[in-house]
């Protein structure tokens, strides 16, 4: 399973005209979620004027399909999105059993893997 980032870039007035989306939005969300596709998001900050969507699939087809049927996305208060892929490493559904595995792989390449330790 490969993991998708999906950005979002707010209009101008993003943040104001949020709250009439925010529920519907919300409930997509949560569907995607439901369907074992979008593992987070949320609003970038300082400032907010986007978002950040972490996806996981086997291509960028569910990160696609849900930013083009946001209701963020068709009523305007996201201008613009693109999706990436996203190399990832301690991979769990379980964020913090993620941040481990994160650390033990961190830790193996520094202490055995690293060409400068001969």
């Amino acid at each position: 399973m490969k993991h998708f980032l999906l950005f979002y870039e707010g209009a101008p007035d993003y943040l104001e005209r949020r709250p009439q989306f925010r529920g519907d939005h919300l409930k997509h969300a949560w569907a995607a979620v439901e369907r074992g596709d979008l593992v987070l998001g949320g609003a970038l900050a300082d400032p907010v004027d986007g978002a950040v969507l972490l996806f996981r699939g086997v291509g960028p087809a569910a990160a696609e399909d849900f930013a083009r049927a946001d209701p963020y996305v068709t009523g305007g208060l996201v201008e613009r999105w693109h999706v990436r892929e996203w190399t990832t490493v301690g991979v769990h559904d379980n964020i913090v059993e993620a941040s481990w595995h994160a650390l033990v792989d961190a830790l193996t390449y520094a202490v055995l893997e690293r060409p400068d330790r001969g």
